[in-house]
């Protein structure tokens, strides 16, 4: 049995407290990047089977038109989380963003009979240092419906890339071996890493990193990413807003 996670109860209470100023969004090449997209006002963005499938399906399409890997991925009732490489081509997330929010949209307004907005403003980002938070993302990502207490253990969630990461399905999003550390470390060591669960404060940091789009890494990292970049990306005070930066080879 998976254990209980023991995130529920106090990770919304630790956030606020280790709340932090945003920063733009930094894409950089061949890494991966954790996305989160949430529905307007939390509403919901699936409601029945047709529009989960609908959602995957532009989610293949689109990442094997733009060459885009996918690392991991779950969709939960309004909101969606994405691992994802952009391959050389930086521009490469911000396309294929911008096709998955409109084509849910159009398909959902055209299902309800409705029009407006089906997504709360634009999408955060945070890359992921390869060697320290990769899989902790990954397990970040697959453990959210056990969190939302939907199901006990993550194989009982069928939308989300666990089943494929774990070995229990055959692949069809997951791509293991576009990144060696996924697919190093096999199928059984990677249920055991999951049945392990995150820790409070490791949840409350990949959270922080990721709803300041600023890095999920150690320091070093982000001293490399803000070398190669010229972007101070350290915490500071609360400010205007920066602009959006693509980091190229």
């Amino acid at each position: 049995m998976l254990p209980t996670c023991p995130i529920v109860c106090n990770l919304e209470t630790k956030q606020k407290e280790f709340a932090m100023p945003r920063i733009g969004r930094v894409v950089a090449p061949n890494m991966p990047h954790h996305i989160v997209q949430r529905g307007h006002n939390k509403n919901a963005i699936f409601v029945e089977n047709a529009d989960y499938s609908y959602y995957l399906n532009t989610l293949v399409k689109w990442t094997r038109l733009l060459s885009v890997n996918v690392y991991a991925w779950c969709l939960m009732t309004n909101h969606v989380h994405l691992l994802l490489d952009p391959g050389d081509n930086v521009k490469s997330i911000g396309l294929l963003m911008k096709r998955l929010a409109g084509r849910q949209t159009r398909y959902v307004n055209k299902q309800e009979h409705r029009t407006g907005s089906l997504w709360e403003g634009r999408y955060k980002m945070s890359i992921v240092e390869s060697d320290s938070y990769f899989l902790q993302c990954c397990r970040y990502i697959e453990l959210n419906p056990v969190k939302a207490k939907m199901v006990a253990q993550p194989e009982h969630y069928r939308w989300s890339s666990y089943q494929e990461n774990a070995g229990l399905s055959p692949p069809q999003i997951i791509d293991r071996t576009a990144f060696k550390k996924l697919n190093d470390i096999g199928f059984n060591h990677y249920r055991e890493f999951v049945a392990k669960g995150s820790s409070i404060s490791e949840a409350i940091f990949i959270s922080q990193m990721l709803e300041s789009n600023r890095l999920t890494g150690k320091a070093p990292f982000v001293e490399e990413i803000e070398l190669r970049t010229g972007i101070r990306l350290e915490f500071k005070r609360p400010g205007r807003p920066a602009k959006e930066h693509k980091i190229t080879n």
